[in-house]
């Protein structure tokens, strides 16, 4: 298709929007861009938001490529129709909505209890902003179908979201999204009702707060050296998003009395004001919250993200120097404390699991093996996880999952990724092991030494637009085509791929099936336990590489000497990929 049948193409599906059922402002909005802006009006008609991870995520503004009450409207009702078929006999169907702190949220969530109400579905929609993770547990405790949260997680202020789950608290999966899609595909303007009967729409809120938060608490495996150090200091920050309030009252129901704030960022401002962005990932998030920890001699940092699924930690290493913890190392802490203290407990029977993605460290999966419990790997996304405690509820127990991403999971009753979990969790780590004399930073070297040094870091390749996405696509085809020989000078030995999905054994060429979903991410596993993984983002115009090395480390002495090798080995493959 030539340039001008693409525009051609625009122009008519943008023509549709100049109806009645459209807004006076909207019509006028895509009227001028029609007539005056063909390459806007190629950007926000080109395609239309579909369900990626879990739903809709991508710019907010007017078209059928970004997010606004129409493209809202649209996926609701496509959700709705979809509901009504899957759960026919069900007397009364029913959801629960929450929202994040970002601009239009809360309109964007009343748009959807509206719609749903409309259709003759109960909705359960939260009184204000609440992380995402509440919703999963929402989901479950009132008996609900389905769900929705209107966040872009730790995306810039222009991005907003809509996130979509199934009755068991998980986002949805095959073939419930492809459903979803189809529907959605189905559905024009005019078919959707903006407004539905009041009395089919519950405000919820204290109520679930204090059952979650209360739920969290029951998970504590150290009480006692929570009250050992119930004065920890802990410096909590929100980043201006739904963890201001759950993660303070989950830590002082456990016990924890020594909470600072970061006050400016406490507040729940979609602009985002105090941070260039809003994501834990990116250390410049916690900059505020770091200086706080230096003033007041803090024991751990943690901040989430605005929906607060995600969590960043930082710790005093060796030296008494603050550092951030990458995803794999807070998931290597965390799922080692628990296998560790379900071990002590005697909590451990033979019928309990950890789960990780494919493209998070091989740590987790050492630490299981030493304890002697199984572990599942499954596609990048924490839908895949909450799939997993699914398929084994009342079977088989998990304790635990992570992702590199800074997502991780304990228990059973939320099926997300939980950062107010998380932040429980972390804290209760830190107070174990002061109750040993040590560090969060001294647990994460001792489980070096005694499994392997895990060194990973991840890439980002940017690419927006139409002509960025076809740039991803063929980046993908050349690595299929022409996978690499050696890396890092270790031959490759494996290569998985994922979109057929099969393994095969580079020395001899035989290929065998993987028992995963089929997904778009190439692997490159080397002699020496080099792994190099490489797929398009669900969400965002980008393409990942996730990089991982290892080596043996000896002694907590010669941390530095192996880490500088494990940078260097790093640094020299960044390059070999041209990154």
């Amino acid at each position: 298709m030539n340039n001008d049948q693409m525009l051609n193409e625009v122009r008519a599906k943008a023509a549709t929007w100049l109806s009645d059922a459209f807004d006076e402002k909207t019509r006028t909005q895509v009227k001028d861009m029609i007539d005056n802006n063909p390459s806007e009006l190629t950007e926000c008609f080109y395609r239309s938001l579909e369900f990626g991870t879990g739903g809709l995520r991508g710019l907010m503004g007017i078209g059928a490529n970004r997010m606004n009450i129409y493209t809202v409207g649209m996926a609701t009702q496509g959700l709705c129709n979809y509901l009504k078929k899957n759960f026919a006999a069900v007397s009364r169907i029913k959801v629960a909505i929450a929202h994040d702190s970002r601009n239009n949220s809360r309109l964007f969530a009343e748009t959807t209890a509206g719609i749903f109400a409309a259709n003759g579905i109960k909705v359960y929609l939260f009184e204000a902003l609440r992380p995402t993770p509440e919703l999963s547990f929402t989901i479950r405790h009132f008996g609900c179908q389905s769900g929705v949260v209107i966040t872009a997680s730790h995306n810039p202020k222009e991005y907003n979201g809509y996130k979509a789950y199934w009755d068991d608290g998980g986002q949805v999966i095959p073939p419930h999204d492809k459903g979803i899609i189809d529907e959605v595909s189905r559905t024009t303007i005019e078919s959707v009702n903006f407004d539905g009967p009041k009395d089919l729409i519950t405000i919820i809120g204290k109520e679930i707060d204090d059952a979650y938060t209360d739920a969290i608490v029951e998970l504590t495996l150290s009480p006692d050296a929570i009250a050992r150090h119930k004065d920890l200091k802990i410096v909590y920050t929100p980043i201006h998003g739904t963890g201001v309030a759950l993660v303070p009252m989950a830590l002082t129901k456990k016990g924890f009395t020594n909470i600072y704030h970061i006050p400016e960022q406490d507040v729940s401002d979609g602009n985002f004001p105090t941070v260039k962005s809003p994501n834990p990932e990116e250390s410049a998030a916690l900059n505020l919250a770091m200086q706080k920890a230096k003033e007041v001699d803090a024991d751990i940092v943690m901040g989430t993200d605005p929906d607060a699924d995600r969590v960043g930690i930082a710790v005093k290493n060796g030296q008494g120097e603050w550092v951030i913890l990458n995803g794999n190392q807070a998931a290597a802490v965390l799922i080692y404390y628990l296998i560790k203290r379900w071990g002590e407990l005697g909590k451990l029977k033979g019928k309990e699991y950890i789960v990780k993605t494919i493209v998070t460290t091989e740590l987790l999966a050492e630490i299981a093996n030493k304890s002697n419990v199984p572990y599942y790997d499954v596609l990048t996304g924490f839908k895949w996880i909450a799939d997993i405690i699914r398929r084994h509820e009342g079977g088989t127990t998990f304790i635990g999952g992570g992702e590199e991403s800074y997502g991780y999971l304990c228990g059973e009753f939320v099926r997300d990724k939980d950062a107010v979990m998380s932040c429980s969790f972390f804290a209760e780590i830190a107070a174990w092991a002061k109750d040993q004399g040590k560090t969060v930073f001294d647990i994460l070297l001792d489980i070096y030494v005694n499994y392997n040094f895990y060194k990973e870091t991840g890439v980002s390749v940017v690419r927006t637009g139409k002509s960025g996405a076809e740039e991803i696509i063929a980046m993908m085809d050349g690595y299929r085509n022409a996978p690499p020989k050696t890396i890092a000078g270790s031959p490759v030995v494996k290569l998985l791929d994922y979109e057929k999905p099969a393994v095969t054994d580079m020395t001899t060429g035989k290929t065998e099936t993987i028992n995963i979903p089929k997904s778009d991410v190439l692997q490159f596993l080397t002699a020496d336990g080099t792994k190099v993984s490489v797929r398009p983002s669900g969400t965002e115009p980008k393409i990942k590489y996730y990089i991982s090395v290892k080596e043996p480390l000896p002694s907590v002495a010669e941390y530095a000497r192996v880490n500088r090798a494990l940078d260097d080995k790093i640094k020299g493959i960044v390059k070999e990929f041209g990154l």
